[in-house]
């Protein structure tokens, strides 16, 4: 999925209706002031530590609809790591993690996923101090492309968690004045329905971790996947009733299609920012499917929100 070029200088604030209170400057939504970012970010984090299996990592970020989850000290909180969905993606089949499986467990998924999640975690860690701004956590989150930061303390434990819905929610329901098709991702890369779920976990790591793909069937959008939805298929047990000899290839063979979710949720390129945000927040999803008489525009996901904040802040949109 190829993004708009963010040197947008002729982009415009449209003006909304008479009736209106006006567009929303996106200025007056980022705190400025410092530990502000405190005011936005999720207190109540929920961690596990370093020697928690990578299934019992799965069922924890699926039973709370967690895209990430970070990895820390049970005794100190102190930051250790975090692990995403794309991470796990990677292992069951993406990329270079899913080498460790093929290799280490000579695939046997059943041996895999009973492995330390700190095989599998990230180390290199990008945080944010507790003492930070909102500005300062956008601009980190903008300019590293990650869909949140740990926000630790100056002895790096973990005390809250700012995530791409933070902004979302920011946005969420306002007038913005800007249109969906400023920011939206066109030229998507889809998923044919009938590919396996090996083959899909490989396009979504080899195309830079996209999260969510849309899934055609005969050229028609039949819904959305997503690396939770990969996870959750693991996480549920419903993978293991189909495995005989452990080996991974009969998990990830069965088609995509199978896990996609029926209700497709979606927008027009002429939507409000703040209207879309709202329809994701309204039904539980970080991606909207952007349509125009019943063809594919693009997708806008919660992650563009955290990009049109950002382009706002450096001026492109005047």
């Amino acid at each position: 999925m190829k993004r708009l070029s963010e040197d947008r200088k002729d982009a415009k604030i449209r003006m909304p209706g008479a009736m209106d209170r006006g567009p929303v400057q996106f200025d007056s939504r980022v705190a400025k002031r410092t530990g502000d970012v405190l005011t936005i970010a999720t207190a109540d984090v929920v961690t596990a530590p370093p020697t928690t299996t990578i299934i019992g990592a799965i069922k924890i970020m699926t039973s709370y609809g967690f895209g990430r989850l970070p990895i820390a000290d049970p005794g100190t909180r102190r930051l250790l790591g975090f692990v995403t969905g794309v991470d796990i993606v990677d292992f069951l089949g993406g990329g270079i993690r899913h080498n460790l499986l093929k290799k280490k467990y000579e695939g046997n998924i059943l041996a895999a996923i009973n492995a330390d999640i700190r095989d599998i975690m990230s180390s290199q860690l990008v945080s944010i101090g507790e003492k930070s701004s909102v500005e300062d956590a956008l601009k980190l989150m903008y300019e590293k492309n990650v869909g949140g930061l740990p926000v630790v303390d100056e002895e790096n434990r973990i005390k809250a968690l700012v995530t791409e819905h933070d902004f979302a929610k920011l946005v969420s329901g306002l007038n913005t004045g800007i249109k969906v098709e400023e920011f939206m991702s066109p030229n998507v890369i889809t998923a044919n329905g009938q590919i396996s779920i090996e083959k899909t976990t490989k396009m979504m790591v080899q195309h830079g971790g996209f999260r969510k793909l849309p899934v055609v069937q005969d050229s028609i959008l039949v819904g959305m996947v997503t690396a939770s939805d990969i996870m959750r298929y693991l996480g549920s047990g419903e993978a293991f009733g189909k495995v005989v000899t452990g080996d991974i290839g009969e998990v990830m063979s069965q088609p995509i299609k199978n896990l996609v979710r029926r209700d497709i949720v979606f927008t027009d390129k002429e939507t409000d920012l703040g209207a879309a945000a709202d329809k994701m927040m309204e039904n539980g999803v970080g991606a909207l499917p952007v349509m125009e008489n019943g063809s594919l525009l693009g997708i806008i996901t919660k992650r563009d929100f955290v990009r049109a904040f950002a382009v706002e802040k450096r001026g492109i949109i005047t």
